[in-house]
């Protein structure tokens, strides 16, 4: 795995697109000058997050004694999920539930759930766990390529009302079923790559 394939995959997962509609459904009751000062502080926490699993996730792993093959198939499995519900979303979109639950409660989100489960959810915990665990001696490189997928993902939720009034409710369905395709075949390479790791065929 390159540098930019793995962007690309934590990217693909972050689901940008597809979690604008949500960002302001639930953001709708914020003031205006103020959302994206709320966007920022959530992608930061996400952010931390997910540098906090890429760094201590593989520890946790060794200690459950989990295997690279089995993490492999684990990743794919839940990836390919959610390339699933991306592609056949239910009304509202992939984390709907989260979403209603955000708008029912009073003031702006704090962590729950715009940085937890929308940004750093756990197909991209699964994701980062699965990149570092591929060849922990190129940290760097998937640092980068964690940072490179974090900035791409909030250059696109900054500009959510923009993206909104330009591209289109169906528009913005569009781009997320184009990513979901996309995800489904990097969730079955995945498995396919943990089976064979799993039965020495690799």
């Amino acid at each position: 795995m390159t540098l930019l394939s793995a962007a690309l995959l934590l990217f693909l997962v972050m689901d940008p697109f597809g979690n604008v509609p949500i960002f302001l459904s639930v953001l709708r009751s914020v003031d205006e000058d103020r959302r994206r000062k709320v966007i920022a502080r959530e992608l930061l926490i996400a952010l931390v997050f997910l540098i906090a699993f890429l760094f201590g996730g593989r520890y946790l792993l060794n200690a459950i004694g989990i295997s690279e093959s089995t993490l492999t198939v684990a990743g794919g499995v839940i990836l390919f999920l959610i390339a699933l519900r991306m592609i056949f979303p239910s009304p509202g979109g992939v984390f709907a539930a989260d979403a209603e639950e955000a708008e029912d409660a009073a003031g702006e989100p704090l962590l729950v759930p715009l940085a937890v489960p929308l940004i750093a959810g756990p197909s991209a915990m699964a994701s980062v766990l699965f990149i570092m665990s591929s060849n922990p001696a190129r940290w760097l490189e998937w640092l980068s390529a964690l940072g490179l997928a974090w900035g791409a993902t909030g250059a696109v939720l900054l500009l959510a009302p923009n993206l909104a009034r330009l591209m289109g409710h169906r528009g913005l369905i569009a781009t997320e079923r184009l990513m979901g395709m996309v995800l489904t075949a990097i969730a079955s390479k995945m498995v396919l790559t943990g089976i064979a790791e799993f039965f020495g065929l690799s």
